[in-house]
């Protein structure tokens, strides 16, 4: 990784981080991405230490609040947290290490693992959300997904147009920052960093870094927010 900080593409220009359970970890690492091996182990200590009055415990580290709605077939592996209001629909499948925020929506279908999830974001429909963490109100349209390996099996780079971070790791989806859109059947490929308030055109094939307050067209029409 480069000895130069990247600003842009840090947790401190990314996230609120008061609408997250995990600020304690994303506190001690400065690129989001390297909080990813750490989510496990951080659930497990959280869950350990939440309110049984507010949570039940739903199996071997599984922790579901109490105003939380589970589908009977939705399918939930720990560790796991599920927060205040959110709402577990029909035949989703979270694989473990889901760290899923208050009000949210993991929606029919949804597959989860490895990921943090901000408050108030919805996956809503046939989403595959790896080695991911989505900030604060983001929203991944239908059959939007985050490919998390790269096809020759390299480690992923986190690139932009200045920058190039070798970021180590193998399995790496996509970071979006808070009030991110991804339109439906988008495919956000490995290393790709989507900076806040930024949308993304429908059916888009996204890799790399985008810019905050952007509208993605395609990777070579970009524009900016007016």
């Amino acid at each position: 990784m480069n000895n130069e900080t990247v600003k842009q593409v840090t947790i401190k220009e990314l996230y609120d981080l008061t609408e997250t359970a995990a600020k304690p970890l994303l506190e001690s690492v400065t690129y989001p991405w390297e909080a990813l091996p750490k989510i496990k182990d951080f659930i497990i200590e959280l869950g350990n230490s939440l309110d049984p009055e507010e949570y039940e415990k739903r199996g071997e580290n599984i922790w579901i609040h109490k105003s939380a709605t589970v589908f009977d077939s939705a399918y939930i592996a720990g560790p796991c947290i599920i927060g205040k209001d959110t709402e577990v629909r029909q035949c989703a499948f979270i694989r473990g290490s889901a760290l899923v925020g208050d009000n949210c929506v993991v929606g029919n279908s949804t597959e989860l693992k490895n990921v943090i999830i901000f408050n108030n974001v919805q996956v809503p429909h046939y989403n595959y959300v790896g080695d991911s963490i989505l900030g604060f109100h983001s929203h991944m349209g239908a059959g939007s997904i985050t490919s998390n390996v790269k096809s020759d099996k390299t480690l992923v780079h986190v690139k932009g147009a200045d920058f190039d971070i070798a970021t180590g790791m193998k399995k790496f989806g996509a970071m979006l920052g808070d009030y991110v859109e991804v339109g439906c059947n988008s495919v956000l490929n490995p290393g790709t960093v989507i900076g806040s308030h930024s949308n993304i055109y429908p059916l888009s094939r996204v890799r790399g870094y985008v810019s905050s307050n952007s509208i993605y067209k395609d990777r070579n029409d970009i524009v900016t927010k007016h």
